[in-house]
């Protein structure tokens, strides 16, 4: 029986780390994106100005960096769910013709990421007590 606990939970590791490169991958490129004319349009309509596309091309690409980096790839994919949710949100509220459409897409991030942050939920609370300690 331990053999096939191990298994199940080697196996189970796999599955996470391949959401996660899958998930970096997807955000890398993401955030490449925000650097270029594509997304011009769509943060004039935010209202914020254009530094804010590459400040959020930023953050997208150092999460995705962070989902490839064992120690911090639960703070990663919970950055990744609150930037996610706030593109959701923008899209609902802000976007023009956005509308609840235009946010499935953020908000089926949000869950995959938020998938991983709890896998990892370990490392997360780990983060959180060398924070405390200082």
């Amino acid at each position: 029986m331990p053999e096939q606990t191990s298994t199940a939970a080697k196996v189970l590791e796999i599955v996470v780390w391949i959401l996660q490169i899958v998930l970096a991958v997807q955000f890398f490129l993401n955030g490449y994106a925000l650097f270029t004319d594509q997304f011009v349009a769509k943060f004039d309509d935010i209202g914020f100005g254009q530094w804010f596309r590459y400040f959020t091309g930023v953050l997208e690409i150092a999460a995705a960096v962070g989902l490839l980096i064992p120690r911090i790839c639960g703070l990663a994919a919970l950055a990744l769910a609150g930037i996610m949710a706030g593109a959701a949100v923008t899209e609902i509220f802000l976007v023009t013709n956005g509308g609840f459409k235009g946010a499935q897409l953020p908000l089926l991030f949000v869950v995959w990421a938020l998938v991983i942050a709890v896998y990892r939920r370990e490392q997360i609370l780990g983060a959180l007590s060398l924070v405390k300690k200082k």
